[in-house]
């Protein structure tokens, strides 16, 4: 009786404005760092650190692919900390100094050789996602433990989606502003950045680390072979997992190239801080979600998004020389991603519950760890990679002025790339429809469940 009364009295608890602004922070922590090295890396590699189109191409994808496995591995230890401080909370402290240091040392740009500039880049590049997984992982993992109130959950989810999009904004909008005033050459510029952005996340991961907190205990730990078993058969996560994959291909083509084609095409590398600040549209998107999902069912709006996503990136392709037709393309395009990239993260905790439904395990950790951080990492890392194997085939060479075959391979891989990408990510998710509609069922068979167990 005392435990319900106290998860009653603790689901009724306000949660302090300044504890919202702690758990934002996480995210625009995550966002400042991880977007500075999607969306510019690619061209830092070639550009700056003076590597060939191909050694960075695989260098993206054998290490986001080798990284993306390690999703996993920190849901498994995540489900299975136990400290003072909680179960993902720790992960802040522990883990910010990696996450900023290796950040820092990926654009510190050292004399090496060929030979050596390639591994420099693919350790650094490697252990930073590393770290990025052991920062982010417990972001979506901590949520259920700060409050019991679904409302309180949804203002914080609201709040650290907003701490994201600052995050992002920053760094995608002033990142090549910086590096222009802060060096006077392009590496030191880089590198100063980095060092830059680097206090700040890891500024910005202490405040979340001290002024957050776990209200509920730790449950009984879920096995690894447990964890495993609560995949078996769970068709709509894979569905999802999939579909996720496929935002983040197209998202990473479309960003990766940025500043090859407003440097070679248009001839204004720094319209590029503009297209990246118009990314911000996304807002629209997300802020649209609860209303959509009133009226629609939430696999047709993803759907929805994924195409309109799309249609935005083939519009580019027909803007030509225009700076606001192409503004104008870029921003439907964002708009759809701010769906697409928001709407999965919810749907992702009904396949937690089918899980549980199909199997009488719940592995939320895991389950959450593959459906974010792994197809996040393997979306992006292939994302990346691609544009770079269109680009070394058409001959691209950094800094030098561009054929006609190379500006149309710059022009294909941000605009029809990315749509293929989106296009077939909207037709993949029309599979979770008839799963959709299991949803309400299951629910109330879950609640059944936990009812007879606490009775008895």
């Amino acid at each position: 009786m005392k435990s319900s009364v106290g998860e009653a009295i603790n689901s009724k608890v306000k949660i302090p404005f300044h504890r919202m602004l702690a758990y934002a922070s996480t995210d625009a922590a995550g966002n400042l760092l991880y977007t500075t090295v999607t969306t510019f890396i690619l061209y830092y590699f070639t550009d700056v650190f003076g590597l060939s189109i191909a050694a960075a191409g695989t260098i993206l994808l054998a290490a986001r692919i080798l990284d993306a496995f390690d999703a996993p591995i920190w849901g498994f230890i995540i489900d299975h900390t136990h400290t003072k401080w909680g179960q993902s909370r720790p992960y802040w402290l522990w883990m910010a100094f990696p996450f900023a240091i290796f950040f820092v040392l990926m654009f510190w740009s050292p004399d090496l050789s060929a030979t050596g500039k390639f591994w420099w880049a693919l350790i650094t590049y490697l252990l930073f996602g590393i770290s990025y997984t052991g920062v982010g992982t417990p972001i979506t993992s901590i949520l259920p433990n700060l409050s019991n109130d679904s409302d309180q959950r949804i203002k914080l989810n609201s709040t650290r989606s907003i701490g994201g999009m600052i995050g992002y904004f920053i760094t995608a909008t002033f990142t090549l502003s910086f590096v222009s005033f802060f060096g006077d050459t392009p590496q030191a510029g880089w590198r100063n950045t980095a060092m830059i952005l680097g206090v700040i996340g890891f500024g910005l991961l202490m405040f979340a680390f001290s002024d957050t907190r776990e209200i509920n205990k730790p449950k009984k730990a879920v096995s690894i072979l447990s964890s495993i078993k609560a995949a078996k058969s769970n068709w709509p996560w894979f569905i999802l997992v999939l579909v996720f994959i496929f935002y983040w291909l197209g998202n990473a083509s479309r960003t990766s190239v940025v500043v090859y084609y407003t440097q070679y095409n248009l001839g204004h590398k720094e319209f590029a801080s503009i297209l990246n600040a118009l990314v911000m549209m996304q807002l629209i998107g997300m802020v649209a979600i609860p209303f959509l999902v009133k009226k629609f069912r939430k696999t047709y709006v993803l759907m929805a998004g994924m195409f309109l996503a799309a249609l935005g990136q083939v519009l580019i392709a027909f803007t030509g020389q225009s700076f606001i037709g192409l503004s104008l393309a870029w921003s439907l395009a964002s708009i759809g991603t701010g769906i697409s990239v928001t709407l999965p993260f919810a749907m992702l905790a009904d396949t937690v519950d089918y899980g549980e439904w199909k199997n009488g395990i719940r592995a939320s950790g895991f389950l959450t760890a593959i459906g974010s951080s792994f197809a996040i990492k393997m979306g992006s890392g292939l994302g990346g990679w691609a544009p770079s194997i269109v680009l070394a085939r058409a001959g691209y060479k950094a800094g030098a002025v561009q054929n006609d075959q190379v500006l149309s391979a710059i022009r294909f891989c941000i605009s029809y790339l990315p749509a293929i990408f989106f296009v077939i990510g909207g037709l993949l998710i029309l599979l979770y429809i008839k799963f959709e509609r299991q949803e309400k069922g299951i629910r109330t068979t879950l609640l059944e469940r936990r009812g007879s167990l606490n009775e008895g």
